[in-house]
């Protein structure tokens, strides 16, 4: 270790504690690579294994290998009694043992050096008091929007005003009402263990040392400003609006191996021509849904790509597309249609020239891709902050939301009819694109030299 007249010469080293989940890891890795490579600073990340999914293995191993300056630092978990929890999400369950391991953070931290820590939200009720203990600033990373944001900062508050009456509409200062409808389906539950996390976390904000959140000025102008101002809650701390995160530009982290060969599809299709659908890594789309979806992009005409997911956990997904999409689809769509089961690299797929529309599910790393690239959304929200996220899209006019779609939890379905009208209404409509066209140039001055995303990533890196 430099000794302390080397202190100003020194550059800074920034931990970096993610949850589960790859809708929290890619948003982490992303910063991870932005501070290293651009902002002067020496990064580690902080990884359990196993991971809960595939995909974050896979993600975890492409990023070390490409970008040897980010730290690899392994950290374990407490024994942890799952049935505690019985039927719980396994990502909820692996946020669970996390925090209860956050105490064996603190040898870890200690042994690495650290000048500053970032964690992530769901962490951050537990990790705060271990950095308070060892006299370093904890960030936080909010890897939603900031609308969501918004929501987990103020709900304690609202809680509290409304005890025992129930989850009803939520009217946050200085920016909008979330409707009762678009509150995650969890936190009209005081028991369930998600609204425990959610609820001790939010009332922890106050204490963080700053809050980062994959954002822009342009897509949530309302949410950035009541929270910078500290109309949502009271000594809020400072908020940096740094997104959107870019990927990591390297063919490693980027997974370049494609068995679909759905680059070469895409390469082999006219421009704006292809509907893309993909609801994220994170929930599974029920069967009947599925089969609906397919009867709707079949009625549509449109060319598309579609990401099928069928289980929670991608380690668990062993059915067959035959027999998820319905008798004879794959063979009568052969020519205009490409589904895969595959992991797929979607910003690369949304910054297609082929690419007309997405049908998302409104995760919030598809959200800020999506606007970023320009792409239209058909937002097809189906748990947790996802309506939330599409209200977003809807008020920016990044795309259309129909607020009365089901999703998880209710009963119904979206119809194949209700798909292929607005798949049609939406491909059919130049109007449609000039919005999102005009979010992706105001995403692409937010990140670049003198940018509003990029100066509070800088100022981010100077406080550390």
């Amino acid at each position: 270790m430099p000794s302390s007249g080397d202190t100003a010469d020194r550059r800074p080293h920034v931990v970096l504690i993610p949850s589960a989940g790859m809708g929290h890891l890619v948003p982490f890795g992303r910063l991870a690579v932005a501070l290293s490579s651009g902002h002067g600073c020496d990064v580690s990340l902080v990884t359990v294994l196993p991971t809960v999914s595939t995909a974050e293995s896979k993600h975890l191993e492409a990023l070390f290998d490409a970008f040897p300056a980010v730290r690899r630092l392994d950290s374990q978990l407490a024994p942890f009694d799952e049935s505690e929890f019985p039927g719980a999400d396994p990502f909820f369950l692996r946020f669970e043992a996390m925090r209860r391991s956050a105490p064996l953070l603190g040898p870890l931290l200690t042994g690495a050096g650290s000048s500053a820590l970032v964690t992530d939200i769901a962490l951050t009720s537990v990790v705060i008091p271990v950095a308070n203990e060892l006299r370093l600033p904890c960030h936080i990373l909010f890897t939603a929007s900031a609308a969501m944001l918004s929501l987990c900062a103020y709900f304690p508050t609202y809680l509290d005003a409304h005890a025992g009456s129930g989850v009803g509409d939520v009217d946050i200062p200085g920016v909008y009402r979330i409707p009762k409808a678009s509150i995650p389906q969890a936190l009209h539950d005081p028991n369930h263990l998600f609204t425990r996390q959610f609820v001790a976390n939010g009332r922890s904000l106050t204490n963080a040392a700053g809050i980062l959140v994959n954002t822009f000025e342009a897509l949530e102008p309302e949410a950035v400003a009541a929270l910078r101002q500290g109309t949502v809650a009271s000594g809020f701390p400072p908020v940096f609006a740094v997104g959107p995160l870019l990927p990591a530009s390297s063919p490693g982290v980027n997974q370049a191996n494609d068995p679909a060969n759905y680059m070469d599809w895409l390469d082999a299709q006219p421009a704006r021509s292809v509907v893309y659908v993909s609801f994220g890594s994170r929930k599974a789309v029920s069967g009947e849904q599925l089969r609906e979806l397919a009867a709707g992009l079949e009625a549509s005409g449109y060319r598309f790509l579609w990401v099928v997911k069928s289980t929670v956990v991608d380690r668990d997904d062993a059915a067959e597309l035959s027999d998820l999409l319905g008798e004879g689809f794959l063979e009568r769509l052969e020519k205009r249609g490409l589904v895969t089961k595959a992991w797929v690299e979607q910003e690369e797929v949304l910054k297609h020239e082929a690419v007309g529309l997405f049908v998302s599910h409104c995760g919030w790393n598809s959200v800020t891709e999506a606007a970023a690239s320009g792409v239209p959304v058909l937002a097809l929200p189906r748990f947790g902050d996802q309506r939330v996220n599409s209200g977003v899209v809807a008020r920016a006019g990044l795309g259309v939301w129909v607020d009365s779609w089901s999703w998880e939890g209710e009963e119904g379905v979206v119809t194949g009819g209700e798909m292929s009208e607005k798949v049609k209404a939406m491909m059919g409509d130049e109007a449609m694109r000039r919005k999102p066209a005009s979010l992706a140039e105001a995403a692409a001055t937010a990140v670049a030299d003198g940018g509003s995303s990029r100066r509070c990533l800088a100022e981010f890196a100077r406080l550390c």
